[in-house]
């Protein structure tokens, strides 16, 4: 079978030709030329002093129309044209550790990275679906097991090395080689090809539903094979954006790629400020001020204070899966009914109040958004009564209370932790919380496994296999879940596969590794001269290169 919907860019690769040469705005030429106009000549006797005063502030006068025409033209011309700003400041509550997308964990990188300064194989947008990418087509074998890209031509890296089906090839690869971060979405590929030099030739050892999806992040982007730089400060990427700078403590700037190979996703904005502000109440004072165009997400109760005249406020299904792990492997946790008990005991309704009303309820490991999503919030209703009797056959009650401890990062801030200490005390647990930095969750809790209970935002989509992967944190050993995953990715059709995903993921959540607190819901506020923000999936994919604002 055969798939095209166009290419991602068009084959001529586009300069950059207009450059802003000074920090400050064009007008500030125009003021400085009012005030020189006003000066008032020096008093003089003899008309050769008044003449030379004269050629003077003729002199300055072209001088400076001269500064101002020839800012004017370096300018884009798209900006003057349209009264757009040549920077929108966007602000994010997670900053990645790191630029090196090929070692380091989590979605923040990715959130930044992906589409805007690395591309990949295959891309996709804010419906969550997969689009061309750095390839304009492919076909799939019948068996499913070889898949042929057809990729644009005359694309380049920013650093003008071209990009071509070798680059490709050895990027897939070297992911599988040296087992770069995510290698295992992709098991079943054995090797990549270089057909010719827009063509790459991927084989499969069994069928793989999700391989296309996967193609959109990690596992399909593609790298300079010949460049040489650092990945955890630089980055060399194909996207519409370079990396300007990059302080994981404060901000990221990227800037329009001028070697940018193709049109269709040129940078209509020249820079791109991305802070990262963990705190809601600074991140809402900075929009209202103007430090930040765009809060991304906000806190939904805090975005009610925001004037409804001056900012666009709006909510939308996600990814994002707010997870409580329970860590299997621990001796406390591998009984089954303390793990249902704090199922049961959890009051999802009052934590969604008191997030403003806009999370959803979820109750397995499958978002909204993804294929095999099924409402599974009945399986564990809340149940106080229930939770003290499974505690009671485990050995605990409210007079013998189980310790457990609950690490997360401080990003999250404390209310959740504080909600969930209320009320599993309720059903005989002492809950300590374990407040750290989320480098030191990403080591301890997403490395180590070092934990008993933890809470995180998953904001990935389609990432499943993890519940199927007994390495991962959360130590989940379940067959039936692997079995049934198992089918779901060999099967060669979307339908059948999402049936199986939804029988996996109720078994997953029957036995109970976790507790789905809710659907995160993530709310975007900004201001209204902003357009071209994606209005969905934020989280996870962000491209950037449509935004502008109006002066």
């Amino acid at each position: 079978m055969s798939q095209s919907s166009g290419a991602y860019g068009e084959a001529d690769a586009t300069e950059q030709k207009n450059e802003q040469h000074n920090n400050q705005p064009a007008n500030s030429a125009s003021t400085d030329a009012t005030l020189n106009a006003r000066a008032k000549s020096p008093k003089s006797k003899g008309p050769n002093k008044w003449i030379i005063a004269i050629i003077a502030v003729i002199a300055v006068v072209a001088i400076i129309v001269g500064v101002v025409v020839f800012r004017n033209n370096s300018v884009s011309s798209d900006t003057a044209e349209n009264g757009t700003s040549n920077t929108v400041t966007i602000g994010l509550k997670l900053a990645p550790v790191s630029l090196d997308i090929r070692h380091q964990s989590g979605s923040a990188i990715e959130q930044v990275l992906i589409g805007n300064v690395y591309e990949g194989l295959l891309s996709r947008d804010s419906d969550n679906k997969v689009h061309p990418g750095l390839a304009k087509s492919w076909d799939i074998s019948n068996d499913g097991t070889t898949y042929t890209f057809h990729l644009n031509e005359n694309m380049n890296f920013s650093n003008g090395d071209t990009l071509d089906a070798e680059d490709v090839a050895w990027s897939i690869n070297q992911l599988k080689e040296q087992q770069y971060y995510n290698a295992n979405q992709v098991e079943s590929l054995e090797k990549a090809e270089a057909v010719d030099s827009d063509t790459v030739k991927l084989t499969l050892s069994t069928p793989d539903s999700n391989l296309l999806w996967y193609l959109t992040g990690r596992p399909g982007l593609v790298f300079d094979k010949d460049a040489e730089y650092n990945a955890k400060t630089e980055a060399v990427g194909s996207g519409p954006y370079t990396v300007e700078s990059f302080d994981s403590a404060s901000k990221m700037v990227l800037k329009a790629n001028p070697k940018y190979w193709g049109s269709a996703h040129q940078a209509a904005t020249e820079n791109v400020i991305i802070k990262f502000l963990t705190d809601d109440n600074a991140a809402v004072n900075a929009l209202k001020s103007g430090e930040v165009d765009v809060l991304s997400p906000v806190n939904a109760t805090l975005a009610k204070s925001l004037d409804a005249n001056t900012y666009q406020v709006s909510a939308a299904d996600g990814s994002d899966k707010y997870v409580l792990a329970f860590n299997c492997a621990n001796s406390k946790l591998a009984d089954k009914r303390v793990r249902q008990a704090i199922r049961y005991g959890i009051n999802h309704e009052e934590i969604i109040a008191s997030r403003g009303n806009v999370d959803y309820a979820l109750g397995g490991p499958i978002p909204s958004v993804d294929p095999g999503y099924e409402d599974l919030t009945d399986l564990y209703p809340y149940d106080v009564n229930k939770a003290k009797e499974l505690m009671a056959e485990a050995g605990y009650s409210t007079d013998n209370p189980l310790k457990l401890t609950l690490t997360y990062a401080n990003t999250y801030g404390t209310e959740l932790g504080d909600q969930l200490r209320s009320q599993l005390a309720k059903i005989g647990i002492d809950l300590s919380i374990n407040y750290v930095e989320f480098s030191t969750w990403l080591q301890d809790v997403h490395a180590n496994g070092d934990y008993e209970l933890s809470l995180v935002d998953h904001a990935e989509s389609h990432d499943f296999y993890k519940w199927t992967t007994p390495d991962y944190y959360f130590h989940y050993d379940g067959k039936q879940a692997q079995e049934l995953y198992a089918k779901a990715l060999a099967a060669t059709d979307e339908e059948s596969s999402a049936n199986y995903l939804k029988q996996a993921a109720k078994a997953v959540s029957e036995d109970a590794p976790a507790d789905w607190l809710f659907g995160y819901r993530v709310t975007v506020a900004y201001h209204k001269n902003v357009q071209g923000f994606p209005s969905k999936l934020s989280q996870t994919v962000l491209p950037l290169w449509q935004i502008t604002k109006a002066r």
